[in-house]
């Protein structure tokens, strides 16, 4: 190592992040006091973590720019018709590509489940309903949230129930985008 590039003598110091304070520890090492050490309890931290995770959607991005334009838009083949109400970039029965279509806005409760618990991002908004809509033209059925009911009257009747497609103002560029209400 040459005098010009000197290494630090030692890493610089902050007080972000976890800082603990008094933390048990004797003063003399004594035999005895080291063999102590083994039954201390755990140091327990609770600490954020966060992560930038860069992804891209690739072919479905037509799909979520549709969603923040206000557009639901489904893929279909163009030999069978068979039409996706997801993105899709190739027929699952041919294999060939497919094409982008406009997909209606309104459309019929297949199915529905109220959920009482949800990953980290959905747990505050718990319970809610995720069903299934039928969507005229549209071979496959759409997973989407419905607002406008209380999940504490879940009911059968919801069966078959008329159902409008509503669309975030500040898109997220996720599925999460697109929700349904009762058409009125």
């Amino acid at each position: 190592m040459t005098d010009s590039k000197k290494l630090p003598g030692k890493i610089e110091e902050s007080d972000d992040g976890q800082i603990l304070f008094s933390v048990p520890f004797p003063e003399e090492l004594s035999p005895e006091a080291l063999q102590a050490l083994k039954g201390m309890r755990p140091i327990i931290i609770k600490q954020p973590y966060a992560i930038d995770y860069i992804h891209s959607y690739g072919q479905d991005s037509p799909f979520f720019a549709g969603l923040a334009g206000g557009t639901l838009l489904g893929c279909r083949d163009l030999e069978t018709g068979y039409t996706y109400a997801n993105p899709r970039s190739h027929d699952m029965y041919t294999g060939e590509p497919t094409d982008w279509v406009q997909l209606p806005e309104q459309g019929r409760i297949h199915a529905f489940t109220v959920c009482h618990f949800g990953s980290e991002e959905f747990l505050p908004q718990t319970p809610f309903v995720l069903i299934l809509v039928e969507l005229e033209g549209a071979d496959t059925l759409l997973l989407s949230r419905l607002v406008g009911v209380d999940p504490d009257e879940a009911s059968l009747d919801w069966i078959g129930m008329p159902v409008k497609a509503r669309f975030l103002r500040n898109s997220k560029f996720k599925p999460t985008d697109v929700y349904f209400a009762p058409s009125e």
